[in-house]
Order: structure tokens, then C-alpha cells, then sequence
């Protein structure tokens, strides 16, 4: 990790990992563009140079660099007040005092950690994100990938929401950009055959009795004729220029990724953190275009998600890990209405860390399997403590800082049971570790 601490704070991220063959995603200070280093902010305060570099690398990747830079294959350590510096400078006070609790359980140095603390507390707390990199050249940017006008499939699975899925049906009429297939792979029961005649569309509607989310986008992306594949969800809505901004962006960037942004109420604005391009550290399976050869490197869906979470941040991460440039999209954007009846809904909880009953595994037993395969035991041990007492809330609190810092200390009440849960997921998630994965091959 480019710091140290990260380790703590975002034990799971996509980028403490290195890529194959390619290292890091940070890029080298030295070889940044003038014109990109003029964007950023050199602190100073910093008491050793390279926590300086390492500093302007990370500000440079948060802040939407997207370039030829090489990127570290390692990372030295920095003095320990740099990196209690760092976590005051990006982090929330509460997170800072969490990082110190965590050393000083560890058994370190206290009269060295208090004064590390103590000096990375004179930090001031950065409102970075306010201006982040200026890609000016893409309003005006004449796209010669939509001139060629690939042929692109659109894939929805679909379970039991015909009335959502005419509308996202609706959208899809009404796109500026035509030259694509619509496969969805219906679960419903019944299955309405008439629903799908009439649309000015080329839609193929498969029908297919096991409820099962990646069998149906793995079985869908085999069929497809599309040089790139649309991933897609059939409760949301998009503005008629979806398609072409997805291509827009892979042709500007050179990717192979486009991975849209969600908004979940209408004329809502886009999150601060996605308001702009920057390489993006998620992928969303219900808004995102891939170029097709992309799972022929990778492999499919991990069938082990299933009915369970984080299929797609799984393949997202085989993504990165691949070295295939993912952008974080902002002018492909999708409402996603979250409807609480069909699809997931029907297969299991809202939440990967919220259960429906009192002794069920927390967290769902998929998310350890991600985590203790690709982080190891320690980073997902670390994920557990940082995760799981806010989420003792329910879900409909779950941007509500108050009502998570309640969940946080009834967790301690509940500690016995968390526990048993935690336990129950662990020794589920060993079973699917040795069971490997369910990848398969395009």
C-alpha cells in the first residue's frame, strides 16, 4: 500500500493490490505531466520526501489521473508521523483515533504512536475532491469508435418485474446510438412470452427456470453477438445518450471499461467521488460496458456469489488485477429505483453485511470468500472490525453517520452474537475457499 495505514482504512480496496505484470496503480511523481502536477498540492509538512512523492501519487489517482505515467512496483516505508499525517489529511477525526485504538492493541510503541498522532493531528483536513483533473477536450471529442458503430449487447436479467422492465425497455427505444441486441434472461414465473413482442427492438428473451443471477449474465454473454457487452439491471432508468457516452469514453481513454455511475432519486446529483473520470475502483454489473475480448482474459462471473454478494466486485477486481483500464464514468449515469420486490430482492438480503435473522452469518458468506482469497486472512480479519458494527442498523441507515455510530456501540452489547455469526460465515466461506471458484470460460 502506497501508505501503510491504508491497511486499516480501506483494507479491501481494489488498489492496495499490485496488477499483473504492472505493479501499482499509483503513478510515478516523476513522470506526471507539468500540466498535471500544477493541479495538485505538494504539503510540506510532510517530514520526509517521499512521504511528499508518495503523497502527490496518491492525490494525482483520487483526483482522476489517467495516463501513461509508470506506475511503483513497491513502496518504502515513511516515518510514522507521515503516516498519521496522511490519515488526518483524507480521513475522518473518528477513523484517525480508530487507526491509533488498532496500534495500540497491537502492542506498539505508545509513547511513539501518541506522539506520531499527536504531530499527524496538525493536518489539516483536505477538501481535495473540490478540484479534481479537467479532462476539457471530451465535450468536443469526435469519437471515431462511434462512428464505427460497433455492434454492442445489451444484457438485463430479469425475475418477476415486467412493469420496471417496460420501461427500461422504453429507454432503450429511444437511445441516440442503435446498433445493438437486447438479451434478457427471464426468470419469472410465469414467463410472459407476449411481453416481449412489438418493441422496435432486437430483443431475445430466454427463458430460464433456475433463479440465478450470474448463471443468467454468464449464459447471456455467451450468447451475445456484440464486440462489447452492456451489463445492465431491469429496474432503472437512462437518458437517451447511455449507449453513446459508454462508447465515448472507452474510445477517449483507450479502456476497456466503462463503468457508469447510479443515482438513486431522480434529479439527484451524482456523488461528489463520481462526479468525475478517475480510474475507477468498482464495477457495477448494472451499469457497465466491457469490451467482450475482456472475458475471454479474465473468465466469466464466479458462480460461488451466487444467490449471495459482491459477484460483480469480484470480477471487478479480476479486472483491475488483469490490468485493464476501468474509468469511472460520470456522464453515464443510470436511476437506479432499488425496487424492493423481484430480482435480488427475492435471493437475499439488501446488504452484504445486514442479515435477515439474529444467528444468520454476518457478513454474507461470499464476502469472506472474496476477501480471504484475494486479501488473505489478516486484511479480511481487519475488514470485519471496520465493517461490522456499523451494520448493526438496518439498511435504510445506512448513510446515517448518527444511527451507525449507535450500531457501532450496540455491537459491543452484541458482541456474543456477532460473534456466533461471524463464525457461521468464516466456516462457510472456508467451504467455498476449498471448493475454488466457479469461473468459467468464454
Amino acid at each position: 500500500m502506497i501508505f501503510t495505514f491504508l491497511k486499516y482504512l480501506q483494507p479491501t480496496h481494489y488498489f492496495s493490490l499490485q496488477r499483473k505484470q504492472r505493479g501499482s496503480v499509483f503513478p510515478k511523481v516523476t513522470e506526471l505531466p507539468p500540466s498535471i502536477l500544477r493541479q495538485l498540492k505538494e504539503d510540506m509538512a510532510f517530514s520526509s520526501p517521499k512521504a511528499r512523492e508518495y503523497d502527490l501519487s496518491w492525490q494525482a489517482l483520487q483526483l482522476g489521473y489517467i495516463g501513461q505515467a509508470t506506475t511503483y512496483q513497491s513502496f518504502e516505508r515513511v516515518p510514522l508521523e507521515d503516516e498519521y499525517r496522511f490519515i488526518h489529511k483524507y480521513f475522518h477525526p473518528v477513523w484517525c483515533i480508530y487507526v491509533l485504538l488498532l496500534r495500540l492493541a497491537s502492542f506498539k510503541n505508545p509513547l511513539q504512536e501518541f506522539s506520531a498522532y499527536r504531530k499527524g493531528r496538525s493536518a489539516k483536513r483536505s477538501n481535495y475532491l473540490q478540484n479534481p483533473i479537467n479532462y476539457s477536450g471530451y465535450s468536443s471529442f469526435q469519437s471515431s469508435l462511434l462512428e464505427e458503430k460497433p455492434f454492442i449487447s445489451v444484457i438485463i436479467p430479469t425475475l418477476n418485474r415486467y412493469e420496471y422492465l417496460k420501461d427500461v425497455l422504453l429507454d432503450l427505444e429511444q437511445q441516440d446510438y442503435q446498433n445493438f441486441e437486447v438479451i434478457v434472461i427471464d426468470q419469472s414465473e410465469p414467463f410472459q412470452k407476449d411481453f416481449y413482442k412489438g418493441w422496435k427492438l432486437e430483443v431475445k428473451a430466454i427463458p430460464q427456470k433456475e433463479k440465478a443471477l450470474w448463471l443468467a449474465r454468464n449464459r447471456a454473454i455467451k450468447m451475445a453477438k456484440g464486440e462489447y457487452v452492456l451489463l445492465y439491471d431491469d429496474d432503472s432508468r437512462v437518458d437517451p445518450d447511455w449507449i453513446s457516452q459508454h462508447l465515448k469514453t472507452l474510445d477517449y481513454f483507450q479502456a476497456e471499461v466503462s463503468s457508469g455511475v447510479s443515482i438513486s432519486t431522480s434529479g439527484a446529483e451524482v456523488p461528489q467521488n463520481y462526479s468525475f473520470f478517475r480510474v475507477s475502483d468498482q464495477l457495477d454489473t448494472g451499469n457497465v460496458l466491457i469490451k467482450k475480448e475482456v472475458f475471454k482474459t479474465t473468465g466469466l462471473f464466479d458462480r460461488q456469489f451466487e444467490k449471495q454478494r459482491m459477484g460483480d466486485g469480484e470480477f471487478g477486481l479480476r479486472v483491475y488485477l488483469h490490468g485493464f483500464l476501468n474509468i469511472s464514468n460520470p456522464y453515464a449515469k443510470r436511476l437506479h429505483l432499488k425496487v424492493g420486490s423481484g430480482g435480488l430482492r427475492e435471493m437475499g438480503s439488501w446488504d452484504a453485511f445486514r442479515t435477515q435473522k439474529w444467528f444468520a452469518p454476518r457478513p454474507i458468506p461470499s464476502v469472506l470468500y472474496l476477501f480471504r482469497k484475494y486479501y488473505g486472512n489478516h486484511q479480511a480479519k481487519l475488514a470485519l472490525l471496520k465493517t461490522l458494527p456499523p451494520s448493526i442498523m438496518p439498511y435504510k441507515f445506512k448513510k446515517n453517520k448518527p444511527m451507525l455510530l449507535l450500531g457501532a456501540i450496540l455491537s459491543v452489547f452484541l458482541l456474543p452474537v456477532i460473534l456466533i455469526q461471524v463464525w457461521k460465515s468464516w466456516e462457510l466461506s472456508s467451504q467455498k475457499l476449498k471448493e475454488g471458484d466457479r469461473i468459467g470460460r468464454l
